[in-house]
């Protein structure tokens, strides 16, 4: 693979670990909803958001429902722009707070340090929320590393595993398709991008998946166990 003129990175599973985000983000976020929806509820931005859960259920709801609401969402694990952005909002407090620092591969950190170095500009899409990602990127186990970064896509561009979302991207960074590599722990993202016309790369990283995944599950994409095995000719 040639050099690319920029890379597009997933962050869960791909810069940093799943188990991060599973047993410390999303319990976190779970156990803080009721004091923050209760002492924040009142600002606009948290209220723009619950009023988009009230609109997804379709009914009006007390605040004490929205949370209820929001908490089996975390349990289920659901990508909603108001979730994201809530959980967001929680995880800057505890980011601030010094409860935790964001995990990040020493490969992924040092990759994007080089490339960065090297002039190829970097671009983050993850589920999470735009701020919810330069929080992370700014807490990290390896520093501040938002200055590395030359954009942040989320949600709102439209669902991970749909292709025009990667279309929307590549406009938005002002190059072809085939000249960003986007990076990613998920078959299906991967599936979504290269039908977009963007290059494709697999982390397989066996500490989140034991089982290496082969075959017909990694179908045309490069797979790789770190950022270190992705070599530009």
């Amino acid at each position: 693979m040639t050099q690319p003129q920029a890379i597009l990175t997933d962050i869960e599973g791909t810069t940093s670990s799943i188990s991060f985000v599973k047993d410390v983000l999303f319990p976190y976020a779970r156990r803080e909803l009721p004091k923050y929806v209760r002492e924040h509820g009142g600002h606009p931005q948290v209220r723009h958001w619950l009023n988009q859960v009230a609109d997804e259920l379709g009914e009006e709801a007390s605040d004490d429902k929205l949370v209820l609401t929001l908490q089996q969402w975390i349990d289920e694990d659901r990508k909603t722009t108001a979730l994201k952005a809530l959980e967001g909002m929680i995880w800057e407090a505890g980011y601030r707070d010094a409860d935790f620092t964001a995990h990040i591969y020493p490969d992924a950190a040092r990759l994007l340090r080089a490339w960065h170095d090297a002039g190829i500009p970097l671009y983050v899409y993850s589920s999470g929320s735009v701020p919810a990602q330069k929080l992370f990127f700014a807490h990290s186990d390896a520093g501040d590393l938002t200055g590395l970064i030359s954009g942040w896509f989320d949600t709102q561009v439209g669902p991970k595993r749909e292709s025009n979302s990667y279309r929307k991207i590549a406009e938005s960074i002002g190059l072809p398709a085939p000249q960003i590599l986007f990076l990613s722990d998920v078959v299906e993202e991967l599936d979504a991008a290269g039908r977009a016309g963007m290059h494709t790369a697999l982390l397989d990283r066996l500490s989140d998946y034991p089982t290496p995944r082969s075959g017909l599950e990694v179908g045309k994409h490069q797979r790789v166990e770190a950022f270190d095995q992705i070599v530009f000719a």
